[in-house]
């Protein structure tokens, strides 16, 4: 059983940086596909970044955080982090990560293909 734990969230002014950590227990590998997406309030939760299972581990982005984020695993491999910089008051949400042991690269960016979840950490950006 996979567990997610977020940390690092905060309020930032926009302009600024924070760096967000996904602690992973219970198994996760370079044969899980890690992943980050986030949920404004009255939106629907949205895909971040991601880095595909295998021994590349391709990165993948959403086209609204591209050049400012960047998406990464520790050292251990069961920590996933997600630096954030030139924040704006639009990346404002509860940024959740993901994990999957079994999902198809087409599938990537959907919630419903993800199995495990953390709770989640708030990322307030003002202007």
């Amino acid at each position: 059983q996979v567990q997610l734990l977020e940390s690092g969230g905060g309020l930032v002014q926009a302009g600024g940086s924070l760096r967000l950590s996904c602690a992973a227990s219970g198994g996760t590998s370079r044969t899980y596909t890690m992943t980050w997406f986030r949920q404004a309030p009255g939106k629907e939760r949205e895909f971040v970044a991601s880095i595909f299972r295998g021994n590349v581990g391709r990165l993948y982005y959403a086209d609204s955080v591209k050049g400012r984020f960047t998406i990464s695993r520790g050292n251990t491999e069961n920590t996933l982090y997600l630096q954030m910089s030139s924040l704006e008051p639009e990346d404002t949400a509860v940024y959740y990560c993901a994990a999957s042991g079994t999902l198809i690269l087409s599938t990537l960016r959907r919630p419903d293909s993800y199995t495990y979840w953390g709770r989640g950490t708030q990322v307030t950006v003002s202007s």
